[in-house]
């Protein structure tokens, strides 16, 4: 199976110049073509792309693209033909999943790359050869596990750069402890196991007020300023220390759960309707709910264990996971309930993640043969509040 080995790498100020030259060269052959094919109404597949781009390397107003290597202009282009068949195809409903958009024109403040395939790359002792930037010494955190197939170079919003290698590894083998998990997410506690236990979600707060105040700043400053230049790198740099946390964090518990359990589920939450909550829809997008499932997915396909969802409409936070009894909706407020068919007092997130886990080994309650006796109510009654303890919000 494909994986990607990231490394950072401090450029000298020579390289800084060739890969700024590089980004930009990249970044005109993909608007160009970009253009072009908005002007023909259609996509140009590849192999013509990549004629009119020699054609254009010919001309007085294009001749500089010879002073970088061919191959990241080329793939820019490969790049631009699968955003293409990707959005047609999404049209149509060949592609699953979420709708592609259509093609965008590439900035100068976004992220910028370059992608070096087998014949524009070497590695050599402890330095990386790239074709006509040169030898770069990246900081080899770990050992590659086999030889990569390609290399991109990354600089971000932050002006930091970043080496990343596609490499082959093979699926681990580590015996499990634990035979199934349920997994509940949530805000405060990031995410509740049905073993009990619990993952703390790191405080992004403080870094957060910090970004929206220079955004703020930002707003008031003229537009192509050095002032503005300044405060945006300033605001960048904090974004990205929130996402570094929150991919730390991320998968250092992904980790933890796919290597302690053979079969994981999770919830398939609504993610894009939960965010229109004004109040928690900051909240709710900080905590990367889809970046946990993805992690969780490929690393259960890495080390040979079985991932599974529940449906969003599964009443898992309404039902007790001991008899079955279905007491319907509770407010946020209420953390701690008490089943009023056996009496057992339940955490809620803890309830609703062993909930997770029976749905997803099959070994659903039998909430049919429940309601014959008991009646369901859509949320629980003011006469039944001796019966549900009121902790804190999340």
């Amino acid at each position: 199976m494909k994986a990607r080995y990231q490394y950072r790498f401090y450029p000298t100020d020579q390289q800084q110049k060739s890969l700024a030259q590089l980004f930009g060269c990249v970044r005109v052959v993909w608007n160009d073509a970009l253009a072009l094919c908005k002007a023909s109404g259609k996509a140009i597949g590849f192999n013509k792309l990549s004629a009119m781009l020699t054609q254009s390397k010919k001309t007085d107003e294009r001749q500089w693209l010879k002073e970088v290597s061919s191959v990241p202009l080329q793939q820019s282009l490969r790049y631009l033909d699968v955003a293409y068949r990707n959005f047609f195809n999404s049209l149509k409903g060949k592609r699953k999943g979420k709708k592609v958009g259509f093609p965008k024109f590439k900035k100068k403040t976004n992220n910028q790359s370059a992608e070096f395939t087998k014949a524009a790359f070497s590695l050599s002792g402890d330095s990386v050869y790239l074709a006509k930037v040169g030898d770069i010494k990246p900081i080899w955190s770990r050992k590659l596990p086999s030889e990569p197939s390609s290399v991109t170079v990354i600089k971000d919003c932050a002006n930091r750069y970043f080496l990343s290698f596609v490499v082959d590894i093979e699926p681990e083998n580590i015996e499990p402890i634990n035979p199934t998990v349920g997994i509940d997410l949530g805000i405060k506690i990031f995410a509740v196991l049905s073993t009990g236990e619990k993952f703390q979600s790191p405080n992004y707060s403080k870094l957060d007020k910090k970004a929206r105040k220079l955004q703020r700043k930002l707003a008031r400053q003229s537009k192509g300023s050095n002032r503005r230049h300044k405060t945006r790198l300033r605001i960048a740099k904090k974004h990205t220390k929130i996402a570094d946390t929150r991919n730390d964090f991320l998968h250092k518990v992904s980790t933890v759960v796919v290597r302690k359990n053979q079969a994981i589920t999770l919830e398939d939450l609504n993610v894009s309707g939960m965010v229109k909550n004004r109040k928690l829809a900051r909240a709710i997008s900080q905590q990367g709910w889809r970046e946990f499932r993805t992690l969780c997915e490929a690393k259960s396909e890495k080390y040979g264990r079985t991932f599974s969802t529940v449906s969003r409409w599964e009443p898992t936070s309404q039902v007790c996971s001991h008899c079955g009894y279905q007491w319907g909706k509770l407010d946020l407020c209420v953390r701690t309930v008490s089943c009023l068919s056996c009496g057992t007092t339940h955490d809620r997130d803890e309830n609703a993640a062993k909930n997770i886990d029976k749905v997803g080994i099959g070994n659903c309650h039998d909430s049919k043969r429940m309601r014959r006796d008991n009646k369901t109510t859509s949320v629980a009654s003011l006469s039944d509040a001796l019966r549900i303890t009121v902790a804190s919000a999340r």
